[in-house]
């Protein structure tokens, strides 16, 4: 065996492996982004915006509820088990998009979806962390979200396509079989991290403060309301989700209204993930130079732009469709690294793995929260006073963080 050693390079292969089951990762998820609200509204005929988004609802909330799970689960199984244990869960899902007989059989699979991305995501992203080492941490986490929601973009775009040539079911969900069959493969494939955590343990200038609590609950505490830029973090991951869980319910059923097809739906749905996805690359490395707030602040702010676009522009809705998507992926590419590198910058690496998912649990309830959200305010005032509500709570947001979020210059 090779001597361990803390680095992108020195650990390159490992990397590109963890890289690629991210990519199917995303593309399950990727999978409902066109159709689903669609195939709720059009084959089982839900009339209640609440009743559609409610897939969304499950899915948050147990993918936020996993996520916090997942960090407490690293002190009882290795990354690599929970790894593959995600990609088990994951397994029924296209099958059940594709031919379940009820909409509840949707929201089921949206349950299994939800274990499936907080534990397969999760440990791929501590995966990652492990194996480079604080130095680089920005660019490793911008890496891994760039190719989890690059396939989320290319997925739901591909499945817009397959939906207008051969209708909402089954062919688009069947693409989820491929990134099921491959994610699971890589996944027995990739080598534990444990090492690397144990050296960079070693290593760290700074040694835990005796009598400090690294239990879940305790760090639960710290990373959601006790530490200012923790606090920041958390509740800004939360708004950021939220706008993508409202997004993923409103924009299908808003543009459709104002009489875009499938194709054109997709391409919306899809540029907003791909823009996301693509951006974080050089947003990560960004992040390592001039550090996180910056790039957490304004990229708050661009997003709320996005929904003051769509709006604006609806009398062209393809225009509307494509500036919004392109704002709020933008924005959102400047927040995603950043933010789980800030809050790993404020973590030690004893309690780390509880930070992460702490901090992914308030980020993941914001799915739910946002389809809630939509759905209440969408069948109480209607669509386009969702989308001003969203812009309204984004910008407060990026103030908030702009208010609590301090810099730690430790690498």
């Amino acid at each position: 065996m090779p001597p361990v050693r803390l680095g992108l390079r020195e650990n390159w292969l490992q990397f590109t492996l963890l890289v690629v089951v991210n990519i199917c990762v995303g593309g399950l998820v990727g999978l409902e982004r066109t159709t689903v609200p669609l195939i709720g509204t059009d084959i089982f005929g839900l009339t209640s915006d609440l009743a559609v988004f409610s897939f969304i609802i499950a899915f948050g909330l147990t993918k936020a509820a996993t996520n916090l799970a997942a960090g407490a689960l690293t002190a009882r199984f290795t990354r690599k088990q929970l790894l593959v244990a995600g990609w088990l869960i994951g397994t029924p899902v296209p099958f059940m998009l594709a031919w379940g007989p009820s909409w509840w059989w949707i929201v089921a699979a949206n349950v299994l979806l939800g274990l499936n991305q907080g534990l397969a995501w999760s440990m791929t992203v501590n995966m990652k962390i492990d194996l480079v080492g604080p130095a680089r941490r920005g660019l490793a986490t911008g890496l891994n979200e760039a190719a989890g929601y690059t396939a989320v973009g290319v997925t739901a775009l591909l499945t817009g396509y397959l939906a207008t040539a051969y209708g909402l079911r089954p062919a688009p969900e069947l693409i989820g079989v491929v990134f099921v069959a491959t994610g699971l493969i890589l996944a027995l494939t990739v080598r534990d991290t444990a090492a690397h955590v144990a050296l960079e343990l070693a290593q760290h200038p700074k040694p835990l403060p005796d009598g400090e609590n690294i239990g879940l609950a305790a760090t639960f505490a710290r990373t959601s309301w006790r530490e200012r830029s923790l606090r920041g973090a958390s509740q800004a991951g939360l708004v950021n989700n939220l706008n993508d869980g409202l997004t993923w319910g409103v924009f299908p059923l808003l543009f459709t209204d104002y009489g875009l097809g499938l194709a054109a739906v997709g391409l919306i749905k899809g540029l907003y993930p791909i823009l996301w996805g693509i951006g974080q690359i050089p947003t990560g490395h960004l992040a390592d130079r001039i550090g996180r707030k910056p790039l957490i602040v304004y990229g708050m702010l661009v997003q709320a732009g996005g929904f003051v676009l769509a709006l604006a522009l609806l009398e062209r809705p393809l225009l509307a469709g494509i500036l919004s998507a392109v704002a709020l992926g933008l924005g959102t590419a400047m927040v995603y690294p950043a933010l789980i590198a800030s809050v790993s910058d404020h973590a030690h690496p004893a309690w780390r793995a509880n930070a992460l998912g702490t901090y992914r649990f308030w980020r993941d309830i914001g799915y739910a929260a946002g389809a809630l959200l939509a759905g209440l305010l969408a069948d109480a005032f209607g669509l386009e006073a969702t989308v001003i509500a969203a812009a309204v709570l984004t910008a407060a947001s990026g103030l908030l963080a702009a208010r609590w979020i301090t810099e730690h210059h430790s690498h």
